[in-house]
């Protein structure tokens, strides 16, 4: 047997058809065999291997095991000389073996080759030529100097960019989407390590070759198209942190005797980390800071109409006259919301402002210490209603913040959730929309089996698990659920997992009368958008319900829990009614329940990705008769009060239990 290709496939099936067709074209005058790894693919790729490729062995995997352990189980059985591991997201030429046979037969110290990778523009993918992590690579690569001098040596060194890439060299180590191996080699090598999950188990056989004393060569004599993670983006893997620990994973293992040289590659590892949150962190501070010197420059203003002249305040007012204002702002701008869901939002930034101007004005009207800034501050107010809600005003008429590049000429970036019927309708009928409003980016199916296909000329682009990260990478404002695709959980489930992106969720009911709650209505002639949302993943519901669980439980606990305790130490009851409820405000003060929430009890059937905020002393279940509610109909209450949770829904249902308790 001359060779054995082995891929390793995960729900990239349109791909593996077109690599096999290129593949089996590349081994004509070979003999062969062709190996591919399914991990638990579930978008027919399984079936398309039966179907339309009998000649290629195939191994179903029942669960996604991992790249080097499927691999491993591939070259256990092969038989070949040589032994090729392929990506199935790639395309390889006609001549791909003869040339690197032919390189294999001229230098008798190749262990491994790879080939010129390309991605599908034509450029070259780094990744295929590189060096293994030392302290100073991963210096240079942390903090950007490779990518600023791309052709120094000295900077360049873990790509090599400053080497042809249309020559042949040793180098350390190639991409793992191609590499090839003599058989001897492999057998004194041995397997993959299967600790990697994956990313670095191809670093790690690499560095095992050149230890064994054979050499890894980059071979760019013929070259493939390599569409790079498409698997990844067809799962929820989180692609940065696998690829943070498959690193530390290599240090760990190759270089745990040089204490200084592993803490040097993991502050290389967590540099680029803390650089990525720190861009995440920056972004709302930033416009935090914008407010506050709006606030305190709107108060020096005001301090220079009304004395001609600037820092004139007693010396006890500094600073406090510029940090409460700002501070004031700041938590009302915050409960209002601009900090977290609307950012750029000018009627609730006015409606911020005034209500803490109104605080301000209050305070400093029964304050006789601050009685000397009364008409600065309203100068103050009058400036910042203008010059905070503007601000927003105009980044947005130029098409900044965080919904940029969120809209096209057509319309909002939409995705529509579902692909029966129904799902059609509501494209054809944001189609036939006079003045557009909506830029349709594809359909998103309950699996993937059929990604990649098109209906009406729009693609099925994503499944449901995955629609985080097309809202992420496709720039989505707008995603709009057929009803009947998916269930009302799992709808408050993607929006639970996606509440921290800018992005819209409307339904298109079936029926008016299931849709819970109130929710604004948007009529497309015949099909009614309803935007639904989710109150209690909310930062402003999460704060206020938080705050008023701490006030209550304190009172309840000073007030009564002394009472109802020694009670209970002298007379042998069961705790009911109120006296339950007084109890367990420990549990309330700690924040491991809140005085009302989801019934823990019997709840075990409810999907725990779904954020229900915590347990509760009393609750929308509470207040039925349990015992005679089914699993779903729990169900159906939690996500009731998941979705419409507002303090004023808590203390009507506070209301209605202490008439219970009073009953009983």
């Amino acid at each position: 047997m001359d060779i054995s290709v082995i891929i390793v496939n995960y729900n990239v099936r349109e791909f593996l058809n077109n690599a096999l067709i290129s593949l089996l074209k590349a081994l004509e005058g070979y003999s062969s065999e062709i190996f591919v790894v399914d991990n638990a693919s579930d978008d027919g790729s399984v079936e398309l291997i039966q179907q339309r490729f009998p000649q290629v062995h195939l191994i179903a995997n029942k669960t996604n095991i991992g790249f080097a352990k499927a691999n491993n189980q591939a070259l256990a059985l092969s038989k070949g000389e040589y032994l090729l591991l392929l990506n199935p997201d790639t395309l390889v030429q006609e001549d791909t073996f003869d040339k690197l046979i032919e390189f294999f037969s001229k230098n008798n110290d190749a262990g491994m080759i790879g080939c010129k990778i390309l991605n599908p523009d034509g450029s070259l993918q780094l990744a295929c030529r590189r060096s293994f992590p030392t302290p100073w690579n991963a210096f240079t690569k942390a903090f950007g100097l490779s990518s600023l001098f791309p052709q120094s040596k000295l900077f360049a060194h873990y790509n090599l960019t400053y080497l042809d890439p249309d020559k042949s060299y040793e180098v350390d180590a190639i991409s793992g989407s191609f590499m090839m191996m003599k058989r001897e080699v492999f057998e004194k090598v041995g397997d993959l390590d299967e600790t990697f999950f994956m990313y670095g188990e191809d670093l790690d056989w690499c560095f095992r070759v050149q230890r064994s004393g054979w050499k890894v060569y980059y071979v760019p004599v013929t070259s493939i198209i390599h569409y790079k993670g498409e698997s990844t983006k067809r799962s929820d893997i989180d692609e940065l942190k696998v690829f943070y620990n498959a690193m530390r994973l290599f240090v760990r293992k190759h270089h745990a005797g040089s204490t200084f040289f592993e803490w040097f590659i993991y502050s290389g590892i967590y540099f680029r980390k803390i650089i990525a949150d720190t861009s995440r962190l920056i972004k709302p501070f930033a416009i935090v800071i914008v407010d506050m010197l709006i606030v305190s420059g709107t108060i020096l203003i005001g301090e220079y109409i009304r004395k001609n002249n600037l820092f004139t305040f007693p010396t006890y007012a500094y600073p406090w006259a510029f940090i409460f204002p700002s501070l004031i702002v700041f938590i009302s701008l915050l409960l209002h919301g601009v900090y977290t869901e609307f950012k750029l939002s000018v009627s609730r930034s006015i409606v911020a402002v005034f209500s803490a101007f109104v605080v301000i004005s209050a305070i400093v009207s029964f304050e006789k210490d601050f009685a000397f800034s009364r008409m600065i501050m309203l100068i103050s107010g009058g400036l910042s209603l203008i010059l905070i809600p503007g601000w927003r005003l105009v980044l947005r008429l130029l098409g900044f913040g965080e919904k940029n590049n969120r809209t096209t000429l057509f319309g909002k970036r939409t995705l529509i959730v579902g692909v029966q019927q129904p799902a059609q309708d509501i494209l054809k009928k944001l189609r036939a929309r006079a003045g557009g409003g909506y830029s349709i980016m594809g359909f998103v199916d309950t699996n993937r089996k059929r990604i990649g296909e098109k209906i009406l000329d729009v693609e099925i682009v994503g499944s449901i698990d995955t629609i985080g990260k097309l809202i992420e990478e496709q720039h989505i404002s707008e995603v709009i659920f057929s009803s009947d695709a998916v269930s009302y959980s799992t709808i408050l489930n993607v929006i639970a997992n996606n509440r921290k992106r800018y992005v819209n969720f409307r339904l298109v009911p079936n029926n008016l009368e299931v849709i819970i709650g109130k929710s604004s209505i948007d009529q497309l002639n015949e099909i009614p958008f309803i935007d639904i949302d989710y109150n209690i993943g909310k930062f402003r519901n999460r704060f206020v319900k938080r705050t008023f669980d701490i006030i209550a439980s304190i009172f309840l606990l000073i007030c009564f829990f002394p009472f109802v305790y020694f009670i209970r130490l002298f007379i042998s009851q069961h705790e009911v009614g109120m006296s339950k409820v007084i109890l367990q405000m420990p549990l309330v003060l700690l924040g491991k329940k809140s005085i009302v929430g989801y019934f823990s009890a019997e709840n075990v059937n409810v999907n725990r990705n779904i954020f229900r905020g915590k347990p509760g002393v009393t609750g929308l279940i509470h207040l039925q008769n349990n015992g005679t509610l089914s699993a779903e109909e729990k169900e159906q209450f939690d996500l009731y009060y998941a979705k419409n949770q507002t303090l004023l829904l808590d203390l009507e249902i506070i209301i209605k239990s202490l008439q219970q308790w009073m009953q009983h």
